[in-house]
Parts: C-alpha cells; structure tokens; sequence
C-alpha cells in the first residue's frame, strides 16, 4: 500500500496544523535553550557533577518523541483510511409520508416566492435534519397520488420534488381527505409497522368531502398526521399565469371579485389533533423544522432490512496508539 492509496476523510482539521506547526517550533526552541541554559550554569569541568540529571542526548529524545506524537495525534485527526472492508449495516428509522398540496392557492404569494416553493424549500430543509427516516412524495389537490414511494435514497426524493413546479398545479380544490387516504394506502403495503407518520403541507383550504371517516380510519391504523400551515391568515390574492410564466391577472370569482387565499389554522389544528400529531405554522427561519423533527424523532425506530456496504476501514485508531506510546515514553524518561 502506498499513501496515495489513503483516504483522508476529515482534511477540514488541516485547520490545526498552525497549531501544531507553532507547538513543534516550540518544541526545538525549549530544547535548544534548555541546553544552552545548562552549559551556561555549569562549568566544563564541573558539569558532571552539579548536573547529576542532564543528559543532551535524552532532552533530544524528549524532544522528538513530542514531536512523533503529537505528529500522529495531527494524522488521526485527518482520519486516514485504506483496506476496502464489506459489512451488513442495520437500518433504522421511521417511515413518513411527505403530503405537498398542489392546488392553485399554493400559488398566492403571501409567503415568498410562493407557498408551494416555500414549501418545497422547508421539505427540503426537513430532509437534511432527518437521519436514516424512510420518506415517500404524495401530491394531492382534488384527488392525490404518490409521486415518490417509501425510500431512504434522499437523492431520488429531491428529484421528485423538483419536478414539482407551477405546471404541476392543479386547477381543482384542496381535499385532504384524499391525501390521507392515499398515505393509508400506501401504508398498508408496508407491513409490521408500529408508527405511521404523515406530514402534511397546504394553507388548509380543504372541500373534503370524508375528512370524518378519514380521521377515524387514520386514528385505527394507528397514523399520526402534522399539518404544517403554509401562508397567512391575511391571505393574498391568486394569481394566473400565462403561456411564458407571467402573471396576467388573479382568480376571480362568480361575480368577478378577485379571489383571496387565506390560510386556514382552525381545520389544519383540528385534524393534527384528533390524529395524535401537531400542527405547525411555517415560519421564515427554521424553529419550525427543528420543532417537527424533535417530534418525529420521539417515535421509536423501527428496522428496515440489512444492507450490505463497501467501505474504507477507519485508520485512525493506530496513530492514537503511536501519539499514546510516545507521550508515555517522554514522561517515563
């Protein structure tokens, strides 16, 4: 093996190596001034016997096994790793369901840029605070469909995600029911699962037509729904677009009043409640992704399957050892 066959996985720490570069220039100066210091208080021919513990050869030893040590802590703070190993790894984690409303009042724009990119932005921000949890894409307005099944690649998720955008909207209204009913079903392909967790985001404009039913049946099977409030309780006009993007007026209604998106707290608190979760308005900084991992973090995981992994052994351990012996030398002599 060589050293270009090395890995070193934590290069960030080359930010100590002034540190250690200024402790080595320290290490020679004291040893040289200690010999100097000693030739100064003693006589040649006295030199024996008023200094009975010296010896030049032993500070040069002291000196360079500091120097050897503290050169391996250096090393192992970078990690080194080399001999390709394969292993079972056991997965653990939840499963969660990800429900992103696409009906046109994610369009208004009373968070910015819109609701439906905002919320895409705070999805995506969940995904990078949660650790080893199974994540599925469902995307409903009047009716709901899975765009991304159960999967730990969080990779292919964002890829599903960001084909999500203003073509994707539905021109139909919001019903949650069906966004439920889609994550029970999906569920249920899934067997042998203690805790289901369903995250919704929408502003809450909901014409379900069997939430009721829908919240019984959630509450047997044992799924627990967060609802996270996308917008504002002022709410904002929603817009329409034409063939290039560009917004060319805003929905009006029967008599051609032009129609305001409000965010509807009441129904989105009740549903979170009676299923056993919580609701969470969205906020512009991240307490309430922070807040909704805390809580999907509470429930107990569960395990997936075994997988089987290639990687490099971690090294590390063997210049502790060095950095140890030497440190120990040095103070034995």
């Amino acid at each position: 093996m060589s050293i270009l066959d090395i890995t070193w996985a934590s290069l960030s720490n080359l930010i100590y190596l002034p540190i250690f570069l200024g402790a080595f220039v320290l290490l020679i100066v004291r040893s040289y001034w200690i010999a100097k210091a000693v030739k100064l208080l003693a006589a040649r021919q006295l030199f024996s016997t008023l200094v009975l513990h010296y010896s030049s050869i032993k500070n040069k030893i002291k000196t360079v096994l500091w120097i050897v040590g503290l050169s391996a802590l250096f090393l192992a703070l970078l990690r080194p790793q080399w001999d390709k190993k394969e292993r079972m790894v056991e997965q653990e984690g939840r499963d969660l369901f990800i429900a992103l409303d696409i009906s046109r009042s994610m369009l208004a724009q009373d968070v910015e840029p819109n609701r439906l990119e905002a919320a895409k932005e705070k999805i995506k921000s969940l995904l990078a605070l949660l650790s080893f949890e199974r994540v599925g894409l469902i995307l409903f307005s009047g009716s709901a469909v899975v765009q991304c099944p159960l999967t730990a690649d969080y990779g292919a998720f964002k890829m599903f995600l960001d084909q999500v955008d203003v073509e994707s909207i539905s021109g139909g209204t919001t019903a949650l029911d069906a966004a439920m009913q889609k994550a029970l079903e999906a569920f249920k392909a899934v067997q042998g699962r203690k805790n289901r967790l369903l995250v919704i985001f929408t502003d809450g404009e909901d014409f379900s037509s069997n939430l009721a039913r829908l919240k019984e049946q959630a509450a047997q099977e044992h799924m627990n729904i967060f609802t996270m409030g996308v917008g504002t309780t002022q709410g904002a006009p929603v817009p329409l677009f034409d063939e290039q993007g560009g917004i060319k007026g805003h929905q009006l209604d029967k008599k051609g009043n032009v129609v305001i998106s409000r965010l509807n707290e009441g129904i989105l608190q009740n549903l979170a409640l009676d299923s056993g979760g919580r609701y969470i308005h969205m906020t512009n900084d991240d307490r309430d992704i922070k807040g909704l991992v805390r809580l999907v973090e509470g429930y107990e995981k569960e395990r997936f399957a075994q997988k089987k992994v290639t990687g490099l052994e971690e090294q590390y351990p063997y210049f502790v050892a060095v950095s140890f012996i030497c440190f120990l030398l040095e103070w034995l002599l």
